[in-house]
């Protein structure tokens, strides 16, 4: 049997009222199940009480945070410094880490002086270990992850002041 023949096969039991097929051959044993008919009965189901019940819980959590944003007046300033800082975005999604193991000292800190080139951080992506190297010269003025902590492509990591 080609592949043509068990997608044709397929599609026909698609179409058809049928749940499962076998076929046994000298050279061939096919067993096509179908179970979509009891799954999303099952899945529809269960979600609907599971999404409410989170959707109740964030809106007292929602008054909290602002409640906690207004209270620090030196963010606002900081915001407002941000436009002459330079930001290094992560380019690839993994885990950050500022160190090249956990009894290795930082590879950068607040306050050091870098320069084009030099290696800020590493990010774990796929059990591979990326050396990110700054492409600008200037002061590291925040470091905006946590060791350790999962990153996102174009996920800012550091302010530097040019």
């Amino acid at each position: 049997m080609e592949t043509k023949d068990i997608q044709k096969l397929i599609d026909f039991i698609a179409q058809s009222g049928l749940d499962e097929v076998n076929i046994e051959t000298s050279e061939l044993k096919l067993a096509i199940k179908r179970y979509s008919n009891v799954a999303p009965v099952a899945v529809q189901a269960a979600p609907a009480p599971a999404i409410q019940a989170p959707v109740s819980a964030p809106i007292p959590a929602a008054p909290v945070a602002p409640a906690i944003q207004p209270a620090a007046p030196a963010a606002q300033p900081a915001a407002v410094d941000t436009n002459k800082l330079i930001t290094i975005k992560s380019p690839m999604i993994g885990t950050f880490y500022r160190s090249a193991g956990p009894d290795k000292p930082f590879f950068v800190e607040v306050g050091d002086e870098i320069s084009s080139g030099k290696v800020v951080c590493i990010i774990e992506a796929m059990k591979l270990f990326n050396e990110i190297e700054s492409e600008i010269s200037g002061k590291i003025v925040k470091i905006l992850v946590e060791n350790a902590s999962p990153v996102e492509f174009d996920q800012p990591l550091f302010l530097v002041e040019p």
